[in-house]
């Protein structure tokens, strides 16, 4: 055999060679896992135990160290946010992750971020986020149904895809994500349905953007709203934010409870109202008095699908009210903390609801 006829087949087996090689820890995305406490780091007394179970219980690298799997699909590594259960969410717990989500996705060498976070007010979070993360770069909220000791626990397969998706660049631009179930959803439109099943993350009437399968992110649509980078909210400087709170609809109800949040110092009052935000004969003169001490009104509903109409069931223009689209009250009650950061006037906290 011939020097020529060497070089070409020792060329060619070097190329096999590449071709074939294991991926090397330098070709993995860098994620980063924040972790909050929540049902996914929780414990029960046996496995199965799946309810009355202890939550925040586990640390993040307890979680990490419980999914090897994830040492084959990024270079992972996690800190500590908060340890608590999510119906024990704070404003500050928010403005924390925020900040530090916005410190790791300005690093180069931070692929992605996911946050570890409890079911019950995971919608919350994730819209908040979505609203004040300032990179394209992915995040994925994720949490699971079942406690991490329970007999088929949803946790840790979850938060592999979790991690799969936070590195993946189909994710890059697609705003705040919410990932369980093998499901994709926006956070800004992602509700929790039903209390206790493994599928209760839906967007009702929307749909999911996508699907988790074979490892990888299968995207069929995305949100319209301008979200994380494109959103007019800094909480860079902020140390809290202004306190709005939810009054709501049903018969026979009377002012008592907005006028003790007004009392309390709520800057903001979200209803949400029966049918189509619609406002009790009642409760119209403890919505004007609100106005009138500049206290900003937004009109959502307690039915969970479909859009307030302006001018619908009350008469906006002149009330001075704002509607809240599509967004939930809970949802409305955070677009709303954030818009007054910026302005008191209510049109211009009424585009922001059509923006966002």
């Amino acid at each position: 055999m011939n020097n020529r006829l060497k070089s070409v087949i020792s060329a060619a087996a070097i190329a096999v060679g590449l071709c074939f090689a294991p991926v090397q820890a330098a070709d993995l995305p860098h994620v980063v896992i924040l972790a909050t406490g929540g049902t996914i780091a929780g414990t029960g007394a046996t496995s199965t135990t799946t309810v009355g179970y202890t939550a925040a219980k586990l640390g993040v690298d307890k979680m990490i160290e419980s999914v090897p799997e994830l040492q084959k699909v990024a270079e992972v590594r996690g800190e500590q946010v908060a340890q608590i259960a999510s119906e024990s969410m704070t404003n500050e717990v928010w403005l924390k992750l925020a900040k530090r989500i916005n410190q790791l996705l300005a690093q180069k060498d931070v692929d992605g971020i996911v946050v570890t976070h409890g079911t019950d007010t995971i919608e919350e979070t994730a819209y908040f986020l979505d609203l004040v993360v300032k990179s394209k770069k992915p995040v994925v909220v994720v949490g699971s149904m079942r406690p991490s000791t329970a007999i088929s626990a949803d946790g840790p397969i979850n938060l592999y895809n979790a991690v799969i998706l936070a590195g993946s660049k189909e994710a890059v631009g697609k705003g705040v994500l919410v990932a369980l179930n093998d499901q994709i959803n926006a956070a800004r439109e992602v509700t929790k349905s039903n209390t206790s099943t493994a599928d209760t993350f839906r967007t009702p009437e929307l749909g999911f953007l996508g699907y988790m399968q074979d490892n990888k992110a299968h995207f069929y649509r995305m949100s319209t709203r301008k979200n994380t980078a494109d959103t007019e909210f800094d909480v860079s400087k902020l140390s809290s934010l202004p306190r709005v709170d939810i009054v709501y609809g049903y018969a026979n109800m009377d002012r008592v409870a907005m006028d003790a949040d007004i009392g309390a110092g709520a800057q903001g009052i979200v209803q949400a109202g029966v049918g189509d935000g619609s406002v009790a004969a009642q409760m119209m003169p403890a919505f004007r008095d609100a106005r009138q001490k500049g206290v900003i009104v937004v009109r959502s509903s307690r039915v969970g699908n479909g859009i307030v109409a302006r001018n619908g069931e009350a008469n906006d223009d002149k009330e001075d009210f704002v509607v809240s689209d599509t967004l939930n009250a809970q949802k409305a009650r955070i677009l709303l903390m954030l818009a007054l950061t910026k302005t008191h006037d209510t049109q211009a906290i009424q585009r922001m609801f059509y923006t966002y």
